[in-house]
């Protein structure tokens, strides 16, 4: 699973023409899963996207989690998280995985987040044309690989 955080004063997703999620302050999280992505990769994502201390503290000083400030969520698909770019110009989308895999994990992720958050995580709509919009907080962007863990 690769995952792209932004730290976000507030965010939402427009499914034709209709506002279907918004947050305010917290994570928008962009998700792309992999044919090799299991539940193994949703517990430790997760427990890293709890515990990552993004947010600033009265120091000004990136030292508080998305708990400590009772922060939002917005998880939105994005199998274009996954593409190859190895060879020619055109990305290849091989790696990432058909609905019949990643829609359950899609599931199992955002529901592995509100047990930990005790919270309603909003989503997306899985495999429509969405409309994303966002105010980037810092701006702050960390990506995370799974199945790279730096």
């Amino acid at each position: 699973m690769k995952i792209i955080i932004q730290r976000v004063s507030e965010a939402s997703v427009v499914v034709d023409k209709k506002k279907v999620s918004a947050i305010n302050k917290g994570f928008l999280i962009l998700l792309g899963i992999g044919n090799s992505d299991t539940q193994e990769d949703i517990n430790w994502l997760s427990n890293k996207i709890v515990k990552l201390r993004i947010f600033e503290d009265e120091n000004k000083t990136m030292n508080l989690a998305l708990k400590d400030i009772d922060g939002d969520v917005l998880v939105v698909s994005q199998f274009t998280l996954m593409a190859s770019t190895k060879k020619g110009n055109r990305p290849s989308y091989m790696k990432a995985a058909k609905s019949k895999i990643s829609i359950p994990l899609y599931k199992q992720f955002v529901e592995k987040l509100e047990q930990q958050l005790n919270k309603k995580i909003k989503t997306g709509v899985f495999g429509a044309d969405m409309k994303v919009a966002l105010v980037n907080d810092g701006p702050v962007t960390i990506s995370i690989d799974s199945k790279n863990r730096e």
